[in-house]
């Protein structure tokens, strides 16, 4: 079943008989529970939120009503800002954001009014995102190749997006590249890539192996990818991309900022969702939130659901690894803007 389809059947069939229910001493909310959805009703966070909300209350003591309410669009700003500005701190309320929210506080975005790493984790799902060269068949991955073809005709939706990350990961390798906006998701790259347009394309997000296909087809290979965050805060081998190698393997960075930059960017643009609680949330309603996440992500239906998106669902301790990377703002954030600035023609708006 494809991901899309696989993931709308998701809530209906979260409340499969078969899931375990938490066990715990403590005392099961009274009265119903909110699930916030930073983004549009329908929309690929929303879809997550409805079955995320099922699931969880069916592991949650006492099987509470969570209601999933998406507000705001895509990038998740307006949900997020909704979580830092309104969310009680009760153990009754959490969220689950899209990680272009994460990437919007990178980039200084004006409307941006949160800050991601004072959130309380619960859970995530994370993304591939591999780079895709126009090279030989068999190529072995090598900073030189980069160096060859500089000015790097790229493929970019825009600077605050997951492709950040790329720009990043190629900048701190001191590779030149002549970015072409504008072009939004898989497909508008993959076309571009076809036509001669551009010369290298990032892809990344749910179901990553189905859209690099037609890619390959036609001549692209994979330059090197973002890894996958593991326990401890290491980022390891992608397990869809086995040998291929980190940007960080490729070469040392040729400016201190653009290493802890392009870790924030990688970070973000592997996050495809975070679930979270408010700041300051009492560590018993944590504990029932991340034992009652943790189940709805072992059932059947989401780990399904995450298998046909190409999504890994992993818990708490990852995703504070993540978060704790975007630390980085605002101390060094001033720097990044005026690199973006400079190098992209980058201002928040």
């Amino acid at each position: 079943m494809k991901r899309r389809h696989m993931l709308g059947t998701l809530a209906a069939s979260a409340l499969l008989p078969g899931m375990v229910r938490a066990q715990t001493v403590a005392q099961p909310a009274a009265g119903p529970m909110t699930l916030l959805v930073a983004g549009p009703d329908g929309g690929q966070t929303s879809r997550w939120g409805n079955a995320f909300a099922l699931a969880i209350s069916n592991a949650y003591p006492g099987t509470p009503n969570i209601v999933a309410e998406p507000v705001g669009g895509l990038d998740g700003v307006t949900g997020a800002n909704r979580l830092d500005a309104l969310l009680v701190p009760d153990g009754h309320s959490a969220a689950i954001l899209p990680g272009a929210a994460l990437i919007a506080y990178l980039t200084g975005d004006s409307r941006v009014h949160y800050d991601p790493t004072h959130w309380t984790p619960v859970l995530a799902g994370f993304n591939s995102g591999v780079l895709m060269l126009r090279a030989p068949a068999g190529l072995a991955p090598r900073l030189a190749t980069f160096q060859k073809m500089t000015p790097l005709r790229m493929g970019v939706a825009q600077t605050q997006s997951g492709d950040l990350a790329a720009l990043l990961a190629l900048a701190r390798l001191g590779i030149a590249t002549a970015p072409v906006f504008g072009l939004q998701g898989s497909a508008e790259k993959t076309s571009a890539f076809i036509s001669g347009a551009v010369d290298a394309v990032f892809i990344s997000g749910e179901g990553v192996p189905e859209d690099i296909t037609p890619l390959i087809a036609s001549g692209a290979v994979p330059a090197f990818c973002l890894g996958a965050p593991g326990p401890g805060g290491a980022v390891g081998p992608d397990p869809l991309f086995p040998g291929l190698p980190l940007p960080t393997a490729l070469g040392p960075a040729v400016n201190p900022l653009l290493d802890s930059a392009y870790e924030a960017a990688a970070a973000a643009a592997r996050t495809d969702f975070l679930l979270v609680l408010p700041r300051l949330t009492d560590p018993s309603a944590v504990a029932l939130w991340r034992s009652a996440a943790q189940q709805a992500a072992a059932s059947q239906a989401v780990s399904a659901a995450a298998a046909a998106s190409s999504i890994s669902l992993q818990p708490a301790p990852v995703l504070a690894n993540a978060l704790t990377t975007l630390a980085i703002v605002p101390a060094e954030q001033p720097q990044l803007l005026a690199f973006l600035a400079k190098n992209y023609g980058w201002q928040p708006g």
